[in-house]
């Protein structure tokens, strides 16, 4: 079968089609046909800096899937060969990525495809939704009625945050370039803040008459996260998914909820995913779909740092 495979860490260049025999499911996994692969910033990573994640080289890369059950390993339930599926595979340890035609993966992280959803658009689901959905729902716990500041609401992340965000009867404020704002309005964005003209963290006590926000999500890291605190009211909440770097004693005066978002795979969060996808509550933003052999090319636009939404590599036609 075809795999992107990388022999070592490094630019986009170590990226290499190539032949390579079929993984055959363990105890508990699928093998699933891949018909499309999503790309992240994570999976840039670990090809550039890749030896914290613990991977043996050579390795397949990749985090998100959808595609269709192909075979069932010893013990494996839930699914039937057949099952359309989607999923995003662990990223660390002995793993198989997702830039293949076919990967292995435990059936407990996995669920059906969205019924609304071609394989391309739900391969864009995965990591950056079930991220975005730990942080919104579960973590900052968001309710009608509330305020939440999004910084970096047009990314992979972002996109879905606020959806979320504004599907749970918030008021949105979200930070984007100026090229990105229009995006944030079309995704249900009450406010859309250019962070290079306006200081978000202004824009959100003007939008509270002072009060602040009730919570803050920090897509982007660096110092954000510290820099954003005088914008939370007190006994707020934050959350993050880089570590934040800089001074937080002003979290500490304000009694605020710190939370670092690490999405930890399960199907039952995917499940709550596909229902909102398919009462039409929440959409992928895919921004490009290519195929299988221009993995490196999404790999620098990922390494850039801009863009919007997401890339999907196509695996298969079907």
């Amino acid at each position: 079968m075809r795999a992107i495979v990388i022999e070592k860490f490094g630019d986009p260049g170590v990226l290499e089609m190539r032949e390579v025999e079929r993984p055959k499911p363990g105890p508990g996994e699928l093998l699933v046909w891949v018909i499309a692969a999503s790309v992240n910033p994570v999976d840039a990573k670990i090809r550039a800096t890749g030896s914290w994640a613990k991977r043996a080289l050579p390795t397949v890369l990749g985090s998100d899937a959808s595609g269709v059950v192909e075979e069932l390993g010893p013990g494996a339930k839930g699914f039937e060969v057949g099952d359309e599926v989607y999923f995003a595979a662990e990223l660390t340890g002995d793993v198989h990525g997702t830039y293949a035609e076919y990967t292995t993966v435990p059936a407990a992280i996995v669920a059906r495809k969205p019924r609304k959803l071609t394989h391309l658009d739900a391969a864009a689901v995965p990591l950056a939704g079930g991220t975005a959905w730990e942080a919104v729902v579960r973590r900052l716990r968001l309710q009608v009625g509330q305020t939440i500041l999004i910084h970096g609401g047009a990314g992979g992340v972002g996109s879905f945050a606020v959806q979320i965000a504004a599907a749970c009867g918030a008021k949105v404020i979200a930070t984007a370039s100026a090229g990105n704002l229009e995006t944030l309005r079309d995704l249900g964005a009450h406010v859309a803040v250019d962070y290079h003209k306006e200081d978000p963290t202004e824009v959100a006590l003007r939008e509270t008459g002072g009060v602040g926000v009730d919570a803050v999500l920090d897509l982007v890291g660096g110092d954000l996260t510290p820099k954003s605190c005088p914008a939370v009211r007190p006994f707020g909440r934050m959350a993050f998914i880089l570590g934040p770097k800089g001074d937080l004693s002003e979290a500490y005066r304000r009694n605020l909820e710190l939370h670092g978002v690490r999405l930890m795979r399960e199907g039952r969060r995917l499940e709550e995913l596909s229902a909102a996808i398919d009462i039409g509550k929440l959409r992928p933003l895919v921004e490009e779909v290519m195929p299988l052999d221009r993995v490196a090319d999404a790999h620098r636009r990922l390494d850039s740092g801009h863009g919007r939404g997401k890339i999907v590599l196509e695996v298969a036609a079907r």
